[in-house]
């Protein structure tokens, strides 16, 4: 079996591996193991669908007496309740029972949707995420949260569900546009600040291989972000305490998605400018050294990914953060930088907040391409 690597997640309510390599897709062995059904189904987009859904269904057809599949319009702005009730649909046209077994075939909108369809569906049934981005590889198809949107917020509506495997084909990476590759890059950067500095080191060194694609970088990366990622769910897996660390750049980011409509910026690209604006809120509460912040904003800004917000007013950047998961009696909480590999969560007051914000810019000066 082609594996490069296996990352155990040991989640309290339902340990699972996450498998790592190339080739994964067609090998048999990837899909032996999983819980017994009839009936499979593959959950996708048209376009991710059209390059590798026959071969993964041929690959389950040994597994599963039937394998049938639902394709759901592309795009963020598509992870609404009209999307999800396509899944729906289909589960209950073709019969679908509480073994019938829900693979998802796509980015993070698809594996989102797909669990959270699968912890919904007959109040649960198993999901295998099959993630073909790099966001997705590394940060969304791991660790069991699964969401839709709301207008005023994101992945406000959801389920904790975790998956019986993730299957992490890196030979999925090479039909990546450039733009969600870069976007992809921002999960990986924000491991670094908060809770691997070496591993900050490490991709300052070699952002521009990841960025080309170099295959070696590529795998490490992804390695290496599954690794703390997996270590941080297994601790704190319905994010009480520590798991909200993970949300170091999301504030901001979330806000951003939300304030300019979803679909607009990438979730990536709204994460890596949201990152630099936390590192610079970090080093204004004196947390981190100015230097560490700039330090940061480079890296994003070679990974390809705005460093600038997008000119929203000062209100309603507050009205959309104080509608973040992790605040708290109307209190912006954030996930700031305490030294470089560490993060801590800590609430800020807005006129600190508004002051970062009005310092950086607009995004005139680095908007993301069209």
């Amino acid at each position: 079996m082609p594996v490069a690597a296996t990352v155990a997640v040991a989640t309290p309510s339902h340990p699972y591996d996450i498998l790592i390599g190339t080739r994964l897709l067609a090998a048999a062995d990837s899909w032996r193991g999983l819980p017994q059904a009839a009936h499979a189904v593959v959950v996708s987009n048209p376009t991710v669908h059209a390059l590798y859904g026959a071969a993964l269904e041929a690959a389950l057809a040994p597994h599963y007496a039937r394998v049938s599949r639902v394709l759901l319009p592309d795009g963020e702005q598509h992870k609404q309740w009209p999307t999800l009730q396509t899944i729906f649909d289909h589960l209950l046209d073709q019969g679908c029972d509480r073994r019938t077994v829900l693979f998802a075939l796509g980015g993070g909108v698809v594996g989102d949707m797909t669990g959270f369809a699968a912890a919904s569906y007959m109040r649960g049934v198993p999901y295998v995420q099959v993630p073909t981005t790099l966001l997705a590889q590394v940060d969304s198809s791991v660790g069991g949260k699964t969401a839709i949107n709301h207008p005023r917020g994101k992945n406000m509506i959801g389920a904790f569900h975790q998956p019986e495997r993730v299957v992490a084909d890196l030979d999925t990476l090479a039909t990546l546009p450039p733009r969600e590759l870069a976007a992809g890059l921002a999960e990986v950067i924000k491991y670094g600040p908060i809770a691997d500095a070496a591993f900050l080191d490490w991709l300052e060194r070699h952002v521009d291989a990841l960025v080309a694609r170099d295959a070696d970088a590529l795998a490490h990366a992804v390695r290496r972000s599954c690794q703390i990622k997996a270590e941080v769910v297994g601790a704190d897996e319905r994010e009480s305490g520590r798991r909200a660390i993970l949300n170091f750049g999301h504030t901001f980011g979330h806000a951003i998605e939300a304030g300019l409509g979803y679909g607009r910026w990438l979730h990536g690209e709204a994460v890596g400018c949201g990152m630099v604006l936390a590192a610079r809120l970090s080093a204004a509460l004196g947390l981190v050294d100015a230097a560490f912040a700039e330090r940061l904003a480079r890296l994003v800004a070679r990974a390809g990914l705005p460093v600038a917000p997008p000119a929203l007013p000062a209100a309603r950047w507050l009205a959309l953060m104080r509608l973040d998961k992790k605040a708290e009696a109307g209190e912006i909480r954030f996930v700031l930088v305490e030294c470089p590999g560490s993060a801590v969560v800590r609430a800020v007051p807005d006129a600190l907040v508004a002051r970062v914000i009005a310092a950086a810019g607009t995004a005139a000066d680095a908007a993301p391409p069209p």
